[in-house]
């Protein structure tokens, strides 16, 4: 039990947080303040690491403008995978385009989606979140508790909503792989790259599966940081202007 000693300490401290939030927000959002709450510590959340999610960014650029000398190599060392994938991180290396930086925004994520599961599932935190519901349905009901009533409407939308937005992220990330000619930092050629590009774009999609088990707390909290995902990658991603070229 000790071992989890700091854990249960954060899940009360965030519970003593959302409690709080949620009685801001009761004169103004009714019976959907504990849902708001949890949409804005999302925000919040999101916020907190939105400086990680830039930097992810600016490293996928500099890997795709890296992509003709990555081919080069690829040409150059087709007969030794195991030089390529030396080379190709170096290049990334000396560029600073460290291709693992991408994944620190999704694995900060999970501490905060175990709390959010914790204050929902558990009497830790001491406070009332139990109790609490979204249009009837108690925010720590599991979509394996029933779809009765109200359940299975709200779990069919926030579902959908996540499919819609896996099936969009999924779309970006081909295109991405294709512009950088690696798969998250990896050689597109070699043994096992075949199987890697193929499963790569499939992770978003990990994000439906992991909300079928979920409570429903947690389950707005994976919708809203999808929808912000999507709409960050959509601002942070879109063409830029090319420089015009200077009169002579």
């Amino acid at each position: 039990m000790l071992a989890f000693a700091p854990l249960h300490d954060v899940v009360g401290v965030a519970g003593t947080a959302l409690s709080w939030l949620t009685d801001l927000l009761e004169p103004l959002a009714g019976g959907t303040a504990t849902a708001a709450a949890i949409v804005l510590f999302t925000i919040a959340v999101r916020l907190l690491i939105s400086p990680l999610t830039v930097a992810q960014v600016r490293g996928e650029r500099r890997r795709a403008a890296l992509a003709p000398q990555v081919r080069d190599l690829q040409q150059r060392y087709a007969d030794d995978p195991a030089k390529l994938q030396r080379e190709v991180f170096g290049l990334y290396r000396e560029a600073g385009a460290n291709p693992i930086a991408g994944c620190l925004p999704l694995l900060l994520q999970a501490p905060f989606l175990l709390v959010l599961y914790r204050l929902f599932t558990t009497n830790e935190g001491g406070t009332r979140l139990l109790e609490e519901r979204l249009v009837g349905v108690p925010l720590g009901h599991h979509l394996s508790d029933g779809v009765a009533g109200a359940a299975g409407p709200l779990f069919a939308v926030l579902l959908a909503v996540l499919l819609a937005v896996a099936w969009w992220s999924s779309r970006r990330a081909r295109r991405a792989s294709a512009a950088v000619g690696t798969v998250a930092g990896t050689p597109t050629e070699g043994p096992g790259a075949a199987v890697l590009a193929r499963l790569l774009p499939l992770l978003p999609f990990a994000t439906v599966l992991v909300a079928l088990v979920l409570p429903l707390a947690a389950v707005i909290y994976l919708t809203t940081t999808s929808l912000w995902s999507a709409a960050e990658q959509a601002v942070l991603r879109r063409p830029q202007a090319m420089p015009a070229p200077a009169d002579r």
